[in-house]
């Protein structure tokens, strides 16, 4: 069984920083592309950055674009996602994900599996 478990959330004001890390138990990380998703009250879910299987390709949707990157460390079995000049609509609860099959998708049935969720605070 693949678990995936994100920590670095917190409280953060306006103009800040933050690093998500989400680290995977599998055997071979290498296998999957990762993505962090967000999801807010009453939205729904929203890819934010994917990552290819070696880490040479990203992909970020225009809406996060210049202010969040997504890395990974295969050697550490570990996926990042730096956010800079946070605003409080980036407030959230933000998730990692693996997927085996596709790499760029923003479609939430395309990932194998999930992590529990970290909360992000963004204040005025």
């Amino acid at each position: 069984q693949v678990q995936l478990v994100e920590s670095g959330g917190g409280l953060v004001q306006a103009g800040g920083s933050l690093r998500l890390s989400c680290v995977v138990s599998a055997r071979t990380f290498s296998v999957y592309a990762m993505a962090w998703f967000r999801q807010a009250p009453g939205k729904e879910r929203e890819m934010l950055a994917a990552i290819s299987r070696s880490g040479a390709s990203t992909y970020y949707p225009d809406s996060v674009k210049g202010r969040f990157t997504i890395s990974r460390d295969n050697a550490k079995n570990t996926v990042y996602l730096q956010m800079n000049t946070l605003e409080p609509g980036d407030t959230a609860v933000y998730y990692c994900a693996a997927t085996a099959v596709v790499t760029f998708s923003p479609a939430v049935e395309k990932y194998d599996y999930w992590g529990q969720g970290t909360q992000v605070t963004v204040s005025d």
